[in-house]
């Protein structure tokens, strides 16, 4: 019995520090990226390439996620001690360790994927972009959580560091076109545009949310203050219902599809009391959900176009 309980709370340890459900959100971005640039299901090859790609992200969003962990170690034993590593549950070796096979096997999903890809009719060259976008991806990674002195150090700078962080979920959905050899394609490109903006406000809220645990850190809601910080993001939403509404008045999505991104306008249009009354922890959820919605929505138009 206690080797069984031993196990699940291994098991529980690392699922935590990879934020596995979190980072299986990546798959979703890419196979959602696939669907908007060719208004389908993959099929043989390239599915074959969009399933690789789509555990790239998997296992480079695992390692980012462990890596943050391990680099914030010393603020994670007072704030947050119940977490794998400073609870002792998982060893700073171990999490090192793992941080490594995770980004190896990221690269080498990404590299199999070039290696079909040079099979088929796209060729290796106009797959390329893949690999820029995935080297895009590294170059934030290494800048956000590095504080060598070639590193921009953007975890942080406050604002600067959560744009690192939108872009790099953003760009999950080019992952996704690239794959499928359609790296500039206007609804992926939407998709992407869209996620930046929701994820940068939703960062914003969350640094105002965290304030009390990020003692040591510089965020934007500690330089600026959790009001202006607030106002900031809603700005920021404001113009993500635009850039929600403009790719059907220029064609890019059916107008009649319009309909498809309602529940998710209606969402993001409650945000504003619940940030304006200090709900931050409702504000930051429902900012995720109207997300969401919107991207479902988009996928659900390129499926029935």
């Amino acid at each position: 019995m206690s080797i069984a309980v031993s196990r699940h709370s291994s098991l529980d340890s690392w699922w935590i520090l990879f934020r596995v459900g979190n980072s299986a959100t990546g798959i979703f971005g890419v196979f959602l990226g696939a669907v908007l640039a060719i208004k389908a299901i993959p099929e043989g090859e390239i599915a074959l390439i969009t399933s690789l790609h789509a555990f790239s992200v998997f296992s480079f969003m695992c390692s980012w996620n462990a890596l943050n962990d391990y680099l914030d170690v010393d603020i994670d034993r007072v704030n947050r001690p119940e977490r794998p590593i400073p609870s002792g549950k998982i060893t700073l070796l171990q999490a090192k360790t793992a941080i490594i096979i995770s980004l190896t096997l990221s690269f080498l999903s990404l590299a199999i994927a070039g290696v079909v890809a040079s099979d088929t009719d796209g060729g290796i060259e106009s797959w390329m972009p893949a690999l820029a976008i995935w080297a895009i991806a590294l170059t934030l990674l290494v800048n956000y959580e590095s504080s060598s002195s070639i590193s921009l150090g953007l975890k942080d700078r406050g604002l600067p560091g959560n744009i690192a962080i939108s872009l790099s979920v953003g760009m999950v959905v080019l992952l996704g076109a690239a794959g499928v050899f359609e790296p500039y394609n206007h609804r992926a490109w939407t998709a992407f545009t869209i996620g930046f903006l929701f994820n940068l406000a939703r960062e914003i809220v969350k640094d105002v949310e965290d304030m009390k645990g990020d003692k040591g850190r510089e965020t934007f809601a500690m330089r600026a203050g959790p009001e202006r910080a607030r106002l900031i993001a809603w700005l920021i939403l404001i113009v993500t219902l635009t850039a929600i509404l403009f790719p059907f008045a220029l064609g890019i999505f059916p107008k009649l599809h319009l309909v498809l991104v309602i529940p998710s306008v209606v969402i993001l249009l409650m945000v504003k009391p619940k940030l304006f009354g200090c709900e931050d922890r409702t504000a930051q959820m429902m900012i995720k959900r109207s997300m969401q919605l919107c991207l479902v929505a988009f996928l659900v138009s390129s499926l029935i176009h």
